[in-house]
């Protein structure tokens, strides 16, 4: 699962549908554009609390996978807890797989 979730963030990267950070997310959500919202698994509870918030005043679902900032580092080139997926296509995908990892 892993794998297949970065693999589909570094995708989501090339293909211009990656948004990454706290206020670049923040940005995103209050002008339409997200679609998914994708936290680290070691993201501070603190700043998950707020854009966890923000999210769902826009109804835009999260999913918390098993991966760390440090590995978003590596696969995508900037450490970054907070994604947003903009395109929904793909955003489904990543979803289906964090629900087939329960």
């Amino acid at each position: 699962m892993r794998n297949k979730a970065l693999s589909l963030l570094g995708l989501c990267k090339k293909a211009g549908y990656l948004i990454l950070g706290f206020d670049e997310t923040a940005r995103a959500l209050e002008k339409g554009k997200a679609e998914l919202l994708v936290l680290a698994a070691d993201l501070s509870p603190k700043s998950a609390k707020e854009i966890i918030r923000l999210a769902d005043r826009q109804n835009i679902n999260a999913v918390r996978l098993d991966v760390t900032m440090e590995e978003l580092w590596y696969t995508l080139g900037k450490r970054a807890g907070i994604l947003t997926v903009t395109q929904k296509g793909l955003a489904d995908k990543i979803v289906a797989l964090t629900r087939a990892r329960q």
